[in-house]
């Protein structure tokens, strides 16, 4: 079954989704939808929809189980939009809470400050779509563009960085070995990786490094590998 976001508590839908409704779906009245507002799900019937106009009544409420009982977070160095925008796509249907674009300096892409609204209305549209497809209930959080040094005082209880690193232990190792992580945050560099002294920020403050494995990931593959070992290790 279809589901959407609403833009507000009277479970109107935007532009885009009233579009999909009547141009892709071809949806007719007495059609069933979904649509989500403060995590919460209503089970809809289409009423009345003509020329992008939708008129919705609520059937009744749909009490879903919560799927991840833990937060997990990724920290990225921009990279190139489309990679970006995988990586954004991913890693919300495979649960992330929060994503955090980072300035690092072998990041290729600069983004100056009047080119970042537009670039985070498309990563939230992105993380919609993604969201409504995967059944979540909510959306993941896109922060503003960081620095690495803002990292250093973000509340969790796990914080770690991948690196191209044989002898640091594996992120799986470090996963099992910790006894309270309900919520983590991962660290990824962009095309060229972090340097020496980005890591050295990050570890300095209580980051520990993992590496992803014998193979080398591309930085687009290393988020949703992590993701997915984490989903692997903690999903209950």
């Amino acid at each position: 079954m279809q589901r959407y976001f609403a833009i507000n508590k009277y479970l109107e839908l935007n532009e885009d989704d009233r579009y999909h409704l009547l141009k892709v779906m071809r949806m007719k009245p007495n059609d069933m939808i979904e649509i989500i507002f403060d995590s919460q799900t209503y089970l809809c019937r289409i009423e009345h929809i003509n020329n992008y106009d939708v008129k919705i009544s609520v059937v009744e409420e749909i009490k879903e189980i919560k799927k991840i009982d833990y937060e997990v977070s990724i920290a990225i160095g921009l990279l190139k939009e489309s990679k970006l925008d995988l990586v954004i796509q991913k890693a919300t249907e495979l649960g992330v809470n929060k994503i955090y674009p980072i300035v690092m300096e072998r990041s290729i892409i600069k983004l100056t400050k009047d080119k970042e609204p537009k670039k985070k209305e498309r990563w939230l549209k992105i993380a919609k779509e993604a969201s409504e497809q995967s059944g979540r209930i909510n959306m993941p959080i896109i922060n503003d563009i960081k620095e690495v040094k803002d990292l250093i005082n973000l509340d969790y209880d796990l914080k770690i960085v991948c690196i191209p690193d044989e002898k640091a232990l594996k992120i799986k190792e470090v996963l099992s070995k910790c006894k309270k992580c309900d919520r983590i945050l991962i660290v990824i560099g962009p095309e060229g990786g972090l340097t020496k002294s980005e890591e050295k920020i990050l570890t300095d403050n209580k980051f520990f490094k993992v590496t992803l494995g014998n193979l080398i990931l591309r930085t687009e593959t290393a988020p949703i590998y992590a993701l997915s070992v984490v989903n692997y290790e903690f999903m209950r």
